[in-house]
């Protein structure tokens, strides 16, 4: 009789060892779930936020090319007012709620708008912010131009 309660003591214990594999398997799933699902979110919302940021700076360089320098249009020429056209620019990103840096180089504006968006879901997997950055430029010219 003894040899049967061991027996069973055995194999008691040897059913009990797999029991706890099933918890650890999901928590192992649920992680890589949700980190999938963090992807999906946070990546289809930095998209759209790089969308909506390079929009804002492209706007925002055609508003600085747009700042002409009114002494070279008397001469004939087209050029533009580097000062003016860097304060159209950032006043136009900043207005726009996305804050950035504009620059000129010749009949060339360039803006660039950069930061840290914050993520959701990715923060628990240890991603807590997303950077982006866009940088666009917009050149004014005169008369009619041709591709090629």
């Amino acid at each position: 009789m003894r040899a049967t309660l061991i027996g069973r003591w055995r194999a008691r214990l040897h059913r009990r060892s797999d029991e706890g594999q099933f918890l650890a398997m999901t928590a192992v799933f649920m992680t890589m779930f949700l980190a999938l699902a963090g992807l999906v979110a946070d990546g289809g919302h930095y998209l759209d936020a790089k969308q909506q940021a390079a929009s804002v700076a492209e706007q925002a360089a055609r508003a600085g090319a747009g700042s002409l320098d009114v002494g070279a249009l008397h001469a004939g020429t087209i050029a533009v007012d580097p000062a003016v056209a860097v304060t159209a620019a950032e006043n136009y990103m900043s207005s726009a709620g996305q804050p950035g840096s504009a620059w000129v180089v010749g009949n060339t504006v360039y803006t660039q708008i950069s930061y840290r968006l914050p993520t959701q879901l990715l923060g628990i997997i240890g991603v807590g912010s997303l950077a982006l950055s866009v940088t666009e430029s917009a050149t004014d010219v005169s008369g009619i131009t041709t591709g090629g």
